[in-house]
C-alpha cells in the first residue's frame, strides 16, 4: 500500500522554488521559481541575484538610498532567471511556481515566454504599482492564470542525514 502523506505537484514545485531561494544572497529577500512543463518535469530553475559575472561582493544589496546605489537596478528576478536557465526554449504551456506573486516586469518575461500559469505562494507586494501593473496584464491576456497555492502544509523538512542513521 502506497503511503499517503506524499506531496502533491503543486507542493513538490513550490518546495523546489523555495530551495531554490536558499541560494540567494539577498540579505532581505530570497525568491525562488521553479518552471515545470505539462509532463510534471521540472525544465527551469531560478533564484534572485546579480548577472552572471556580476560579483556578489561588488554590488549593492541596500534597499533604500541613491537608486544607483541600492539592489534595484542590477537584480535579476528569480522568474527572469528561471525562463533564461530554462532547458528548452519552449515553455509554452508551462507553469511557473514563485514565492512571491511576480512584478510587471517579470509578467512581461512570462507571458511572452508562453507560460499558462502563475502559482504563486505570497502576495505581500500587491498593493505596489509593479504587482498592480502585472496583475492588470495577466487579467487581460487570455492565454495564462495566476492562483495562490493552496496548501495545508506549514513546513517541509529536508535533512543530509542518510536515512538508515534516523
Amino acid at each position: 500500500m502506497k503511503r499517503d502523506n506524499y506531496l502533491s505537484w503543486d507542493e513538490y514545485f513550490m518546495a523546489v522554488a523555495l530551495l531554490s531561494a536558499q541560494r540567494s544572497k539577498d540579505p532581505n529577500t530570497q525568491v525562488g521559481a521553479c518552471v515545470a512543463n505539462e509532463q510534471n518535469k521540472i525544465v527551469g530553475v531560478g533564484y534572485n541575484g546579480f548577472p552572471w559575472g556580476c560579483s556578489d561582493d561588488e554590488f549593492p544589496w541596500e534597499r533604500q538610498g541613491e537608486f544607483l546605489q541600492t539592489k534595484y537596478p542590477y537584480v535579476c528576478h528569480a522568474e527572469l532567471n528561471a525562463v533564461l536557465n530554462s532547458i528548452s526554449t519552449d515553455l509554452k504551456n508551462c507553469r511557473i511556481y514563485v514565492g512571491l506573486f511576480p512584478c510587471n516586469e517579470c509578467t512581461k518575461v512570462i507571458i511572452q515566454a508562453g507560460i499558462k500559469e502563475i502559482i504563486y505562494l505570497s502576495d505581500k507586494y500587491r498593493d505596489t504599482d509593479q504587482v498592480r501593473a502585472a496583475k492588470i496584464m495577466l487579467d487581460k491576456s487570455p492565454y495564462i492564470t495566476y492562483r495562490k497555492l493552496e496548501t495545508n502544509l506549514k513546513q517541509l523538512q529536508i535533512s543530509f542525514i542518510p536515512p538508515e542513521l534516523f
